[in-house]
């Protein structure tokens, strides 16, 4: 019978401290999840101006900026307006990716409009959008971004 007590109040224990462990482990969940809100949260505000006058777009965990604002047609030279708002968006950046284990990736995108004559420096629109996404990166390090944090990606018609 002693034998069946201690079995019993081993199992209690072994329940017990399962228990603990898990009460443990959600509220380590709970923090974790909190925290990841408040930095999503401190990101949108960040970005409350850009996104309510239209200059910048979020949608799904990405941030989309109009390409009039940043470049000119068929140019990979930044435009004053987007070199600014660009600088604006360094910090909040910054603090989100920092506490993160992910990277920013910079997209370059064109329309599907040929490269106008004249314009002889791109073959075509998927080199100038490469251009263009190195443009943004380097401007976004020369604000400050640790290049370990960011990096370009190009695409052409297809995407």
């Amino acid at each position: 019978m002693a034998g069946v007590v201690g079995i019993f109040v081993l199992i209690l224990v072994w329940v017990l401290g399962y228990q603990v462990q898990l009460a443990q482990s959600l509220k380590e969940e709970v923090s974790k999840r909190q925290a990841e809100e408040q930095r999503r949260m401190a990101l949108e505000e960040a970005l409350a101006d850009p996104l309510a006058t239209g200059r910048v777009t979020l949608r799904d965990g990405r941030i989309g900026i109009s390409g009039s604002v940043l470049f000119s047609l068929n140019s990979d030279q930044l435009q004053p307006e987007g070199r600014a708002l660009l600088r604006t968006l360094v910090g909040p950046l910054r603090v989100y990716l920092g506490e993160r284990e992910e990277l920013l990736m910079v997209s370059g995108f064109t329309d599907d409009l040929p490269i106008q004559k004249g314009n002889s420096r791109f073959a075509d629109n998927w080199e100038l959008s490469a251009q263009r996404a190195l443009t943004v990166t380097r401007a976004l390090v020369e604000e400050g971004m640790p290049p370990t944090l960011v990096f370009a990606a190009a695409f052409g018609a297809q995407q």
